[in-house]
């Protein structure tokens, strides 16, 4: 099988042509993270994580500015070597920052993966409670991803790795129809020491699908330091 052809297949669903840019229902964001793994034992580990996310384009015009400071945590119990479930909580800063809605968010995750030579697959189902000053919002999501070294079997320091997915999403809330969302994503990432790896990716996002779609493009830096 050929890596590089896998990999032009993900990176074309990128391909944006340019008369998006004139759309009014296009944004374009930034998004940096830094986040922390610990292996506390042999079947338990912990995820901790800051994000920080910024409009780059907005209003058919070219711009910087904050829109929300998000903390992250995760903890995850190995259930077999391919099988995981993980509990989730997150709280996002915004009120203070665009003038949006704090939100506190519980989250449930079941994870499946399978090594198949050199590449990673990857089943993850999660459950969603978003809890906002007004609304609380139940979404489910399911992923699809895919990973493996750009050079070889095995991924050594100094060398990169590709990460891509695809998502599904459906929102419920009380006195609102469902919502359906679509992501996909494609990642670039270095093992710069046998702790740290660096990120560079996008994402491209169609929301509210069945309603009135909007389109956001994502531009992912990130920073995973395992300790």
């Amino acid at each position: 099988m050929s890596y590089i052809k896998i990999l032009l297949v993900l990176l074309a669903c990128f391909s944006v042509h340019n008369t998006l840019f004139s759309q009014s229902n296009f944004e374009g964001l930034g998004e940096s993270s830094f986040a922390v793994n610990a292996d506390l034992s042999s079947i338990y580990k912990v995820n901790f994580a800051i994000r920080s996310r910024y409009y780059l384009y907005q209003y058919e015009d070219f711009n910087f500015e904050n829109r929300q400071l998000d903390f992250v945590h995760f903890s995850t119990l190995n259930l077999d070597y391919n099988h995981s479930v993980s509990l989730g909580i997150q709280y996002r800063i915004r009120e203070s920052i665009d003038g949006g809605s704090n939100e506190l968010r519980l989250t449930q995750q079941f994870n499946y993966t399978k090594k198949q030579e050199a590449i990673r697959f990857g089943h993850r189902l999660r459950f969603e409670q978003r809890i906002l000053e007004d609304l609380t919002i139940l979404r489910s999501r399911y992923r699809f991803a895919l990973d493996f070294p750009l050079n070889g079997e095995k991924l050594d320091i100094g060398e990169a790795y590709f990460v891509g997915s695809m998502e599904g999403l459906l929102s419920n809330s009380k006195n609102e129809k469902p919502e359906i969302d679509h992501r996909t994503t494609a990642h670039l990432g270095w093992l710069v020491s046998k702790p740290l790896k660096l990120q560079l990716g996008m994402e491209y996002r169609f929301e509210a699908l069945n309603l009135k779609t909007e389109q956001r493009l994502f531009l992912l830096t990130s920073a995973i330091l395992k300790i």
